[in-house]
């Protein structure tokens, strides 16, 4: 049978990768697949540096348009990234009768209901199991691993570079400026790194994976976002001290307790149990936590990111999409799990409305009386605390860290209790509050 002819948009960093790997398991993979795949056709803007990479045998063009009017192309594999030629490329290869493949978590995560709406008008097959984690299959095993399951909740360290900058700064209590820098030197951190570390690229995935497993349309601009840089050591040691671990979280979560039901979606630093699996992934790694009504809870772990484990994703998208090329349309897996018919409007809860546990770090005068106010004006707010730590003050000093952990409590009536003891004169400086998931 005639090998599946592929076109890559883009050589970087995962398409020399993809490459790479096609090219050597390509026996394995035709086992798999049952018929080859080749990539046939590349577009990149050096084409010089693309030709070094695939050799003769493989057409370089600086044009992506071109790969995608090549009739003889079967699937086209978008790793350009961004939302602005690569969106418009996706759309005129899915209008082209083109199955498309794409890491691109940015563009699906903004653009994924108008490019799923294309492909399912098209009747072609839009894959992006490396979109989400890199090399860890998330994205099938939501779709189909797990179709079993009413999904209840997930919680993922989905980006490896804060979770590297985290680690850092708790194996050597350096403060967040030095970790970032060495994780630039390292090439773990991009010259500019705010996607990352404001926490962008994790609500993009978190994004995707809570669309896939709610069955709801994408929704990015709802999310609530915070990311790492106010995150200070002191945090870090105090969350020890007291059994826990701060991760960068994407958490998405089934709320059936508000009138019409609602999700949460939201990505911010998080206290997890030192005792849980993911709050011991370290470095550059990811991790996802599945809780299904069915399975109960399912982690998942592996590299993030990286030239082979991102390809084996893409890799992986080939073979199904190959697999899948003759099959009638209507009985593929759908993008989002669900079928496009029966998608819910079912809304993305405001943070003011999450549910969750708090940390407060309160710097305070040392002095009587300031404890007893303080849990005054939580009980006020039906807030119970869970654990109190207070730093003992040195010889000399007037004031002093005063750390609380809370029970469960809705966010907005926290911030209603926060503005209020702000508000004391005996409340040094500005409360550092980190919500707490026990992820059980």
């Amino acid at each position: 049978m005639k090998p599946i002819q592929v076109g890559l948009l883009g050589i970087g960093t995962v398409g020399s990768g993809t490459f790479k790997v096609l090219q050597r398991n390509q026996q394995e993979i035709r086992r798999r697949a049952g018929r080859g795949i080749e990539i046939a056709m590349v577009a990149d803007l050096d084409v010089e540096r693309a030709k070094s990479i695939v050799g003769d045998g493989v057409q370089v063009v600086a044009d992506g348009r071109q790969v995608i009017a090549n009739p003889a192309i079967d699937i086209v594999v978008e790793l350009i990234g961004g939302y602005g030629i690569a969106k418009t490329l996706v759309l005129e290869a899915i209008a082209a009768g083109k199955h498309v493949v794409t890491a691109n978590k940015a563009l699906l995560a903004v653009h994924g209901t108008e490019i799923f709406a294309a492909a399912r008008a098209q009747g072609v097959v839009v894959a992006f199991e490396a979109a989400v984690a890199g090399g860890i299959p998330i994205i099938k095993a939501l779709r189909e691993g797990l179709t079993a399951n009413r999904i209840e909740w997930i919680a993922g360290i989905i980006n490896g570079t804060t979770n590297f900058i985290l680690s850092e700064m708790r194996d050597k209590g350096l403060d967040f400026g030095t970790v970032l820098k060495e994780a630039q030197r390292l090439g773990y951190a991009e010259a500019d790194p705010t996607f990352d570390i404001e926490g962008v690229d994790a609500a993009h995935k978190a994004t995707i994976m809570s669309a896939i497993a709610f069955g709801t349309p994408v929704r990015f601009d709802q999310a609530h976002v915070e990311g790492i840089t106010q995150l200070a050591a002191a945090d870090i040691r105090y969350a020890e001290q007291l059994g826990y671990r701060i991760k960068l979280l994407g958490i998405t979560k089934r709320r059936d307790d508000v009138a019409g039901g609602g999700i949460e979606l939201r990505v911010h630093p998080t206290l997890v149990p030192a005792k849980r699996l993911i709050a011991n992934v370290e470095g550059a790694m990811n991790a996802v936590v599945v809780q299904g009504d069915a399975v109960g809870t399912t982690l998942y772990y592996g590299k993030g990111a990286g030239s082979e484990p991102t390809a084996s994703a893409v890799v992986a998208d080939l073979v199904d999409i190959t697999r899948l090329a003759t099959a009638d349309p209507d009985h593929r897996v759908p993008h989002l799990a669900f079928q496009h018919d029966a998608l819910a409007d079912t809304p993305i809860l405001p943070i003011a409305q999450v549910v969750t546990a708090f940390y407060l770090r309160l710097q305070v005068a040392d002095q009587t009386g300031v404890l007893s106010r303080i849990t005054t004006i939580l009980a006020e707010h039906d807030i119970s605390i869970d654990a109190v730590l207070q730093r003992e003050s040195a010889d000399g000093e007037t004031k002093t860290d005063l750390i609380i952990l809370t029970h469960d409590t809705v966010e907005g009536r926290m911030r209603e209790a926060l503005g209020q003891m702000q508000a004391l004169p005996t409340v040094l400086a500005p409360i550092v509050a980190l919500r707490k998931e026990e992820l059980s």
